[in-house]
C-alpha cells in the first residue's frame, strides 16, 4: 500500500525520536499535576481563544488553508470541515470550558477491599500515557483532543492533515502558550509539523513511547494506520449511518428528523447516508418530496423511484448504499419489514449510528436489540452522536470498535487503571 522508501522513513526517525522523547518526559510531569493545574491550562486556553488578537491570527491562518483548498478543487463538504469563523472559535472555547468543568477522572477509586492477608487493595483511574491522534481537515480537533488529553493527565502528539496545516499551527501555538503560562513543559502537547506520510510511519513505529493511536478521517487513513503499527488503535471509522422509517412513523416527524440527520451538516460522520422506508408506510411520496424540498439529492431503488420519480435510479447499489457521501446525496430503499432493515444495516453499515422512527414501542425495542452499533437512536436525529451533545464536552473520536471504548471517546476513556496495595509489612506465605 505504501510507496515511500525505507530511506525516506529513516530520514524522519531523528525528528520522531526527539518528539516522542519530549512527549514521554512531559507525560511524567502532567500525570503528577493536580486537578487545578490541568484545569488552569484549559481555562487559560479558553480565555486566549476568546481574544480578538488570537481570533484574528486563527482566521488569517485558516484563510491560507481555504485558499489552498479552492485551488486544489476540494469538495464543498471538506471545505466546510476546514472552515473556521468567530462562532466556531467561540464554540471551541466553550467546549474547553465544559471539559474543565468535568469531574476529574484521574484518581477516581473504582473499588477497594481488604484482602485476607490484611493488605488493602484499591483500584483507581490513572492517565493512559502518550496519545497519538491522526486527523484530517477539521482544525477544531487540535483543540478538542488537546483539551481532553490534558484534562485526563495525558501527553498528546497531534498530526493533522496538510490541508489544515496553517490553522492547526495557529491553534497549537495558542495551546502551548496556555501550557507554559501554567508551568508545565510544552512537550505535553506537540504538533507534528512534518506533513510527509513517511513521518507518520516513523511515529507509528514507536510503540515503546506511544501508548495509543486514534486515527480520525477517511477509510483509507484508518486502514493505513491499522496496517502499519503495533500500537493499540482506537478506530474512528467512517459513518455509513442509516435511518429506518417504520410503518407507524409520523410523517411530519419523519421529515423533520430525517432532514436534520442528513442536511443539518452533511459533511460529518454522524449524518445519515441511507434512508430505509417500510413498504407499508402510507406517506412515502410525501416524505421523499419533503426531503427533496429541503435540499436532499435522492438516489434510490426501483421501488422508491416508482413512488417518487425524482429519485435518481441507482447504478451500483452495493457501492452507493455502502458509501459515505458527506454531501447532500441520500440513498433510499424500500423494505418490507424491520428485519429487512436490520439485514440492510448489517450488510452496508459501518457500526457508527443507526436510527428508527416509529410510534410502536415493540418495533423500537426490537430495533434496539437487533442492531449492533456504537449508538442507536429512537425517534431522534443521529446528529446527537457527538461528545458535546452527549455531555462529554468533546471527544477524541467516535470509536466503532468493541475494545476499550465504543462510541464517543471522552475524558474518562483516556484513562486506564492501576492497583495500589497497602500493607503493614505483610509477606506472602
Amino acid at each position: 500500500m505504501q510507496t515511500m522508501t525505507d530511506e525516506t522513513v529513516a530520514s524522519f526517525r531523528p525528528y520522531v525520536d526527539d518528539l516522542t522523547a519530549d512527549a514521554r518526559h512531559a507525560f511524567r510531569h502532567i500525570r503528577q499535576a493536580d486537578t487545578a493545574t490541568r484545569n488552569g491550562i484549559l481555562i487559560k486556553l479558553a480565555e486566549l481563544l476568546e481574544t480578538d488578537e488570537r481570533q484574528k491570527d486563527i482566521l488569517t491562518a485558516n484563510a491560507l488553508d481555504l485558499e489552498a483548498a479552492v485551488s486544489s478543487g476540494m469538495s464543498s463538504a471538506m471545505k466546510d470541515r476546514l472552515r473556521l469563523d468567530v462562532p466556531r472559535i467561540v464554540a471551541m472555547a466553550k467546549a474547553v470550558r465544559e471539559i474543565a468543568a468535568f469531574a476529574d477522572p484521574v484518581g477516581e477509586v473504582i473499588r477497594g477491599q481488604t484482602l485476607v492477608s490484611g493488605v488493602q487493595m484499591v483500584q483507581k483511574r490513572v492517565p493512559l500515557g502518550v496519545v497519538f491522534t491522526v486527523y484530517e481537515s477539521r482544525p477544531n480537533v487540535t483543540v478538542d483532543v488537546g483539551a481532553l488529553c490534558i484534562k485526563s493527565g495525558n501527553a498528546a502528539i497531534l498530526r493533522g492533515g496538510k490541508e489544515a496545516f496553517h490553522s492547526n499551527v495557529a491553534l497549537y501555538r495558542i495551546f502551548v502558550e496556555a501550557i507554559e503560562i501554567c508551568g508545565l513543559p510544552s512537550g505535553v502537547l506537540q504538533l507534528v509539523e512534518e506533513t510527509d506520510r513517511a513521518c507518520m510511519l516513523a511515529l507509528l513505529e514507536r510503540d515503546d513511547r506511544i501508548d495509543l493511536v486514534v486515527p480520525r478521517g477517511g477509510e483509507g487513513l484508518i486502514r493505513f494506520v491499522s496496517q502499519n503499527t503495533r500500537i493499540p488503535v482506537v478506530k474512528h471509522d467512517k459513518g455509513v449511518c442509516t435511518m429506518f422509517i417504520d410503518e407507524s412513523a409520523d410523517l411530519d416527524q419523519a421529515i423533520e428528523v430525517a432532514a436534520n440527520a442528513k442536511l443539518q451538516r452533511p459533511s460529518v460522520c454522524n449524518a445519515i447516508e441511507n434512508l430505509l422506508v417500510h413498504s407499508r408506510f402510507p406517506y412515502t411520496e410525501q416524505l421523499l418530496a419533503g426531503l427533496a424540498l429541503r435540499g436532499a439529492r435522492l438516489i434510490g431503488c426501483e421501488r422508491s423511484h416508482a413512488i417518487y420519480p425524482s429519485v435518481e435510479k441507482m447504478t451500483d447499489a452495493d457501492l452507493e448504499y455502502g458509501s459515505e457521501y458527506l454531501d447532500e446525496r441520500l440513498s433510499v430503499k424500500i423494505v418490507d419489514s424491520l428485519e429487512q432493515a436490520v439485514d440492510f444495516i448489517y450488510k452496508y453499515g459501518s457500526g457508527h449510528s443507526e436510527a428508527i422512527l416509529t410510534r410502536s414501542l415493540e418495533s423500537a425495542r426490537s430495533f434496539e436489540r437487533m442492531v449492533d452499533s456504537a449508538a442507536v437512536f429512537v425517534n431522534c436525529s443521529t446528529r446527537f452522536h457527538d461528545g458535546g451533545q452527549m455531555g462529554m464536552g468533546a471527544e477524541v473520536g467516535i470509536s466503532t470498535g468493541r475494545l476499550h471504548v465504543r462510541g464517543p471517546m471522552g475524558v474518562r476513556d483516556l484513562t486506564t487503571t492501576t492497583y495500589v496495595m497497602s500493607g503493614e509489612g505483610q509477606i506472602r506465605s
